[in-house]
């Protein structure tokens, strides 16, 4: 009997080879379509819980009542150069045109109906509220700001969305032609006409560019699609993938900034070195929606010392965690939870919602997909209750199941 076998070698993938799949990874599809999609979801959501919170004080805040006027709006502007088609008039009903649109808008973009064009529209209206008022807001503004710019480059309607569900409607029965994207493309088309003829108050050149190159691009990808499905279809994709998973890596990349650059600075502080840098904001009544709550936790020595000490070590080291997946989920756990306290403790949830937001492009696929499901088989459950008293519900049998995923 022979002796046993000696492992065979393993043969190493010749490089140019590893370079032909890293191009089909990176041009065949859309990277992390859950990842975009959550992300859509919560900055829409961020967007649209402060302007409904803020319905009552919009004139103080950004309209014609407020202290910083249309007048100063207008000179700041003209210097920095800043987008906001707030300027194009100062009658109160334009104002309230452009603040109904900016809250439909995040409604649209929230349930993913046209999010290629919608998404336009949400850019539009979060670039021209806070440019027209500069010093109102936080850091979660500032966050919010480069995402709406960043979701206009992403495909962020894969799944979750109305369009996904659309798309699986008329692949699976070939439903008929959606009349209202043409419809919105043609309106869309009408507003910029008037940002180029208000150019000269609009902001910086580029972004206008911006918009009419977007709006030419989903023309031609309309007509591609209808008259030619083949290669130009297929040389499009590669374009549309390209830049979505360029715009995704730079979310990834600002998050990680974001963290390094706050953590870093307050290694500097000395309120950051000694432990007391939270004792502080708890002790601030503008920032204690809670007084006996931030009372009882700023009484704690220890517990300051731990939240101080704790919030830095994970800022810092987020980042060189990426490539470590448990450690960098657990390190994500911990960041979200850290926000969650201060929309608590100091009473700054759009802040937290807006950086929990930025946070969940680092949510793992698979707990993203089972979120999914499981939202699925409670929306599922809750429809057979509500219809069980019209119609008798059936018994299950073991070939029926619920849907597992949102995708396939």
């Amino acid at each position: 009997m022979s002796g046993p076998t000696a492992p065979r070698a393993r043969t190493r993938e010749p490089f140019d080879r590893r370079i032909a799949r890293a191009v089909q990874a990176v041009t065949g599809r859309a990277l992390g379509p859950h990842q975009t999609a959550i992300v859509r979801i919560g900055f829409s959501l961020t967007w649209l819980v402060f302007l409904l919170r803020e319905l009552p004080h919009r004139h103080e805040m950004y309209g014609p009542d407020g202290p910083w006027s249309w007048e100063l709006a207008r000179r700041l502007t003209a210097d920095n150069r800043a987008f906001t088609v707030l300027m194009w008039s100062d009658g109160r009903v334009w104002f309230e045109l452009v603040y109904g649109l900016a809250v439909l808008s995040a409604v649209l973009l929230l349930v993913g109906w046209h999010t290629r064009a919608v998404s336009v529209v949400f850019m539009v209206g979060v670039l021209s509220l806070q440019n027209r008022s500069v010093f109102l807001g936080d850091g979660g503004d500032n966050v919010l700001h480069l995402a709406a710019i960043y979701l206009v480059l992403t495909r962020c309607g894969q799944v979750w969305s109305l369009d996904a569900r659309r798309a699986a409607r008329r692949a699976a029965r070939g439903a008929r032609e959606d009349v209202a994207g043409p419809l919105l493309w043609t309106v869309l088309g009408g507003f910029l006409l008037a940002t180029t003829w208000f150019s000269d108050v609009t902001g910086e050149w580029w972004l206008p560019v911006l918009l009419w190159v977007l709006w030419l691009g989903h023309g031609l990808w309309w007509l591609v699609c209808r008259l030619a499905p083949g290669e130009p279809r297929t040389l499009l994709d590669v374009l549309a993938n390209l830049t979505h998973n360029a715009a995704l890596v730079v979310i990834m990349a600002e998050v990680c900034l974001i963290y390094a650059t706050a953590g870093w600075y307050k290694i500097q502080g000395s309120r950051w070195q000694d432990g007391t840098a939270l004792y502080y904001p708890l002790h601030l009544d503008y920032f204690s929606p809670w007084p006996a709550l931030s009372e009882l936790l700023g009484a704690s020595g220890i517990m300051v010392m731990l939240l101080t000490y704790g919030t830095v070590i994970v800022q810092v080291a987020f980042p060189f965690t990426l490539f470590h997946r448990k450690v960098k989920n657990v390190l994500l756990v911990a960041m979200m939870l850290e926000h969650a306290g201060i929309a608590l403790l100091l009473g700054l949830p759009v802040f937290s919602l807006a950086m929990i937001s930025a946070d969940a492009v680092f949510l793992p696929t698979a707990f993203l997909v089972a979120l999914g499901a499981r939202a699925v088989r409670g929306r599922d459950r809750l429809l057979r209750r509500r219809s069980a008293g019209a119609v008798p519900e059936q018994r299950r049998t073991g070939e029926e199941h619920g849907p597992r995923t949102l995708v396939g």
